[in-house]
């Protein structure tokens, strides 16, 4: 089953072709970077105006690039099974130009309109992998094992869920106030790194020492840790928590990027001093969310943890994550870490889009069968259970 994935939730303009909901076959994103750069941030309008413009180029380019295994033509618009979309959540005059080339297309080409929400498209970007990589020798990931536990970290969302089944979810939390990438971009900008801020800063880690700046762990109340130190936490996680009303899943960054400013604040930013405050911020956040991510992995006895959206590129991320599914005592429970096979599934892209999309589809396809208009919703929350 082919189909065209269309996602334009913010600030990127992405379609895409996959096949079967795994192998991308294409994924074409016209990015807006170098545009917002100069404001250090997305504005809204200026989003919007770029996503008109670019929308049929882009389709046009996603349909030229995608090959089928032993078909040397181009795909054509009637090779096409249905069309996915992002309808929410995100910035909505973004979203309108999505939506309406998406229901423009499944209406003439008479093929079933999947509508599919953005923080999922994240989560299935976990098990696509590109057809070059096909031919090069890899395999396609494994299915997801249910239930899992779902960490999405990005620019603007920041969700710990509990994974059920395509289309499923239970919610355990999510940021009170900026979501992780974004204060990572306003922690750049703090340290006169281009935007966006996810790679300047890891970037500006590597050569910087993360203990050089003792910066706030904000686990939030109820927590059995509290603001301990990075030793506290190692050690309780090793001797187990059992309650999962002991636990408060949401997330806050607000204070830590506060203390960030108070601490360059008329600071003379040497390459030194830019390394070690950069390690160190990033250091703290990655550490809450890996914690945060692992302990409900444990605490709900789930199969597989996942890690999605933008901020999952990270290397330190990832890196924590492993080690505490590692920890003995974690390590009992046989906990699968998932996440992108390719950097590129990790930030808003349609080949997720696409994906999610096709899992909706097999699960209820007459759902989907008759054309019926939808609507964008920048306020779009994760079906529940």
């Amino acid at each position: 089953m082919l189909i065209l994935g269309i996602e334009t939730s913010c600030d990127e303009t992405s379609v895409a072709v996959v096949k079967n909901g795994r192998l991308v076959l294409s994924n074409i994103i016209s990015s807006q970077i170098d545009l917002h750069r100069k404001t250090g941030g997305v504005v809204p309008e200026v989003a919007a105006r770029e996503h008109v413009v670019r929308i049929v180029p882009v389709i046009e380019e996603a349909l030229k690039k995608a090959r089928l295994p032993g078909i040397q033509r181009s795909l054509q618009l009637s090779d096409i099974d249905a069309i996915a979309v992002t309808y929410g959540p995100g910035l909505l005059s973004s979203l309108l130009t999505g939506v309406s080339a998406a229901m423009t297309l499944a209406k003439v080409l008479n093929v079933p309109l999947i509508p599919v929400n953005h923080i999922a498209g994240h989560i299935s970007a976990n098990f696509l992998v590109d057809a070059q990589d096909i031919k090069e020798g890899a395999r396609l990931p494994p299915a997801p094992k249910f239930p899992a536990v779902v960490l999405t970290a990005s620019g603007g969302h920041n969700e710990l869920v509990l994974w059920h089944d395509h289309g499923k979810y239970t919610f355990l939390g999510a940021t009170l106030d900026d979501a992780a990438g974004e204060a990572f971009d306003k922690v750049a900008r703090m340290l006169g790194l281009p935007y966006p801020g996810g790679p300047s800063i890891q970037k500006a880690a590597q050569a910087g020492d993360p203990t050089r700046y003792p910066l706030p762990l904000v686990f939030l109340e109820p927590w059995p840790l509290g603001k301990k130190s990075k030793e506290a936490v190692q050690k309780a996680v090793e001797s187990g928590h059992s309650t999962k009303a002991n636990y408060n899943w949401n997330f806050s960054f607000s204070g830590l990027k506060t203390a960030v400013r108070n601490l360059t604040y008329g600071k003379r930013r040497t390459k030194r001093f830019i390394a070690d405050v950069a390690a160190s911020f990033q250091e703290v956040v990655c550490h809450v969310l890996a914690e945060k991510l692992v302990r409900a992995a444990q605490i709900y006895k789930v199969n597989e943890v996942h890690l999605a959206g933008g901020v999952s590129a990270n290397s330190r991320l990832r890196e924590l994550v492993a080690e505490k599914v590692a920890i003995p005592e974690i390590a009992a429970q046989k906990i699968r870490l998932r996440y992108c096979s390719s950097l590129q599934f990790c930030t808003d892209n349609a080949a997720m889009i696409a994906s999610a999309g096709y899992f909706l589809y097999k699960k209820e396809p007459a759902k989907y069968k008759k054309w019926q208009p939808i609507e964008a919703d920048p306020n779009l929350k994760l079906q529940k259970k």
